[in-house]
């Protein structure tokens, strides 16, 4: 996307912060093909994924985040999920020789929380807590949303208004190998870029939205935050 058509985005869609949870579509949002790569830049192999472990990555922007989870189970065939628009759309379940890897954008859906190099309030939590008596959900601390990410990132608790928006992944079954294709739900990427305009231009010497082809790299949460909140 070229920077004044994104510009022109981001205006129209500017009123939505104070909202955040207003979807762009809830149609899947095909981008650049990018492949899921370690840190050695060798593939990301299904089977090799931790199980109930947080990976990130970032796409479609190398400025926007993701989870990638295995969930050590199935995840469910298909869920039937709507947008903060009442737009309905419907999640077609986990990837993977067990179907049990899913892939979410890490921006929550009520106040657009993320994971940052310095800090994230929001992570899978397998365990159980008294902020968190569901366990194996998404908990964003910053308000407490929760999501099932074993059901297209539902939302369990919480104030945020819609699911996270799925990022749609591609599984070779020959080579076990990932790609990421695009998105699935209420994305939230307009609203982000320009509540985060002067934060990401600090970060990233530009607040350009810059896409991700070829590859990404995929990484343990715990190595890219410096401090991961617990609620």
């Amino acid at each position: 996307m070229q920077r004044r058509d994104f510009v022109k985005f981001c205006a129209a869609s500017a009123a939505a912060i104070g909202a955040p949870g207003v979807a762009a579509d809830a149609r899947p949002q095909f981008y650049s093909r990018a492949k899921l790569v370690d840190q050695a830049g060798a593939p990301l192999r299904a089977r090799a994924i931790p199980p109930q472990r947080n990976l990130i990555f970032h796409y479609p922007y190398a400025a926007t985040p993701c989870f990638l989870l295995n969930l050590g189970r199935p995840a469910k065939v298909s869920a039937q999920l709507r947008t903060a628009d009442n737009q309905p759309y419907q999640w077609s379940g986990g990837v993977g020789t067990r179907r049990s890897i899913v892939a979410y954008s890490a921006i929550c859906a009520h106040q657009l929380a993320y994971p940052t190099r310095d800090i994230t309030f929001i992570s899978y939590r397998a365990e159980r807590s008294p902020r968190n008596r569901l366990g194996n959900v998404i908990h964003c601390c910053a308000e407490h949303s929760q999501y099932d990410p074993a059901a297209g990132a539902r939302v369990l608790a919480g104030p945020a208004p819609q699911p996270l928006a799925a990022i749609l992944l591609e599984h070779d079954a020959a080579s076990d190998e990932l790609t990421a294709v695009g998105t699935l739900g209420g994305e939230m990427f307009a609203q982000f870029f320009a509540k985060y305009e002067q934060r990401l231009a600090l970060e990233n010497g530009d607040a350009t939205p810059r896409a991700v082809s070829g590859s990404v790299d995929v990484i343990e949460l715990e190595s890219y935050c410096r401090q991961l909140v617990k609620c």
